[in-house]
């Protein structure tokens, strides 16, 4: 690591001279004159047919124009939008001149999982809109793009980051292999603690495996990012669900002197309308979970999936968009997106929605389902939509949808994806009838520490949130390691 005018950090700060020298060599307004890089994807028509992924990153001599936009700023904004607070401009000056391994041991020092945010985290909505960029009218730095060109890139060269510490004789039990329980592992093990992660379902990786598709998220990446938690030191359990394999008294018996819990939000919800029990109307995450983690529909695999025609997805969310983008490439000829407000109010990221109309999904946007019609058989045959229009905004700040009354139409589908949120994991709290939980079956936590009612027990990601983005259940166990390292101390 370079230690040019080191901050406490051990990272070069803005006033390092190489810094200096960077700003020094292009003005500012040329700087900003130069457009935000577009990142190079397949063909509509050709990744329709397959799983590869989407998104083909960024060139060499792309990251680094796209990084010699970002102005250096004195008092970077676009850090206090990121949950984690990567120091970004630190990770992007380096790729401006182009020194990749210092890029991602900045990255690092912060993230468990830079290659994984880099695609999946909602950058628009967080660290880039703070981008200064934006006062200016003009398109923020592609933080992101840069994000996963600097974890790719170093990963391609084998470049070995950080170095594994010295046990404290510590052990920490970590509950779910998702983003919060690998955050928290990843922190904990660079501090020395002995941490083992257990994961109910068959490989690591929590919703990173089963929710996000491969087109989006490739498995590989995934595993890229597990693997240097296993540098680190990290031990990782499989097909052992903490509740019924383990309890938190068999925890305790085996020596571990703290716990996470990181079980996410894996129960789906369903919107009680007649119908939802016909053959061939299920969850989001019954039909990803079969195609991502189990196979389904692919050589050498038996997991049974159906095979659609029409195919309605309902709901706006990014899970809503994967889905629909999963049956197309399962073989369906119409697939349709169906919510209830407008797209403006879709909480899917805008590149989703973009990908998803490129592949030809079809928006009915301003209607809700209000009936599933059956065949002789049981199966799902069509759907009953009500016609809705916006009202007055609810308590999330987006306008509520009403129904226009006697304005329903019917759509022959033969297969409907409910994704319209999820629930908290319960066998965790169900388990211990002593912790605190919410209304919402969410855990309660310290604000400050994420310590739980019980003492010793933390919680962080949608097991606490109730469902919320892969970048804030990172934060949550970033920021759970760094209390319960401090109470342990």
């Amino acid at each position: 690591m370079e230690d040019n005018n080191p901050d406490k950090r051990g990272f070069a700060p803005r006033d390092a001279q190489w810094r200096k020298d960077l700003r020094d060599a292009m003005p500012a307004r040329e700087r900003t004159a130069i457009p935000r890089v577009e990142m190079p994807h397949l063909a509509p028509d050709y990744r329709v047919t397959n799983f590869e992924e989407v998104n083909c990153g960024l060139l060499p001599e792309q990251a680094v124009v796209e990084a010699t936009r970002c102005l250096d700023c004195p008092e970077p904004s676009c850090v206090t939008g990121c949950p984690v607070s990567i120091n970004i401009p630190g990770f992007i000056k380096n790729i401006e001149r182009g020194n990749i391994t210092e890029a991602a041991e900045v990255l690092r020092h912060t993230s468990a999982l830079p290659a994984v945010c880099g695609r999946v985290c909602p950058q628009e909505k967080q660290c880039e809109s703070k981008c200064i960029y934006n006062r200016m009218k003009k398109p923020p730095v592609a933080i992101g793009y840069l994000e996963r060109y600097a974890a790719d890139t170093a990963a391609q060269t084998d470049t070995k980051l950080g170095e594994r510490p010295a046990s404290n004789g510590i052990k920490i039990a970590v509950c779910g292999s998702g983003p919060a329980g690998l955050s928290f592992a990843g922190e904990m093990a660079a501090k020395g603690f002995e941490v083992t992660v257990f994961e109910a379902l068959h490989a690591i990786g929590g919703v990173l495996k089963y929710g996000i598709p491969e087109f989006r998220l490739p498995n590989s990446v995934v595993d890229r990012e597990i693997k240097s938690l296993r540098d680190l030191g990290v031990e990782f359990v499989v097909d052992t669900v903490i509740g019924k394999t383990l309890t938190r008294d068999d925890l305790l018996a085996r020596g571990y002197k703290g716990i996470f819990i990181a079980s996410g939000a894996g129960l789906p919800r369903f919107m009680g309308i007649p119908g939802e029990n016909l053959i061939g109307v299920m969850s989001s995450n019954e039909y990803l979970t079969r195609i991502n983690l189990m196979g389904a529909g692919r050589p050498g695999y038996d997991t049974p999936v159906f095979k659609s025609r029409h195919a309605a997805i309902i709901g706006g969310g990014n899970t809503a968009m994967d889905s629909a983008r999963t049956a197309r490439r399962m073989g369906a000829e119409k697939v349709y997106i169906v919510y209830r407000r407008s797209e403006t109010e879709m909480p899917a990221r805008v590149e989703e929605v973009i990908h998803a109309k490129e592949e030809g999904i079809e928006f009915l946007t301003l209607h809700n389902p209000v009936e599933y019609l059956a065949d002789d058989n049981g199966r799902v045959r069509a759907m009953r939509l009500q016609r809705m229009e916006l009202g007055e905004p609810d308590s999330s700040g987006r306008r509520s949808p009403i129904a226009v009354e006697g304005d329903i139409t019917e759509v022959d589908v033969d297969m409907v994806v409910v994704s319209v949120g999820v629930s908290p994991n319960p066998l965790v709290p169900d388990s211990l009838p002593q912790l605190e939980m919410s209304p919402r079956h969410t855990i309660v936590v310290n604000d400050a520490t994420l310590q739980s009612s019980i003492e010793g027990l933390y919680a962080g990601g949608d097991i606490v949130r109730g469902g919320a983005t892969v970048i804030l259940a990172m934060g949550d166990g970033r920021k759970a390691a760094q209390a319960m390292a401090a109470a342990l101390a």
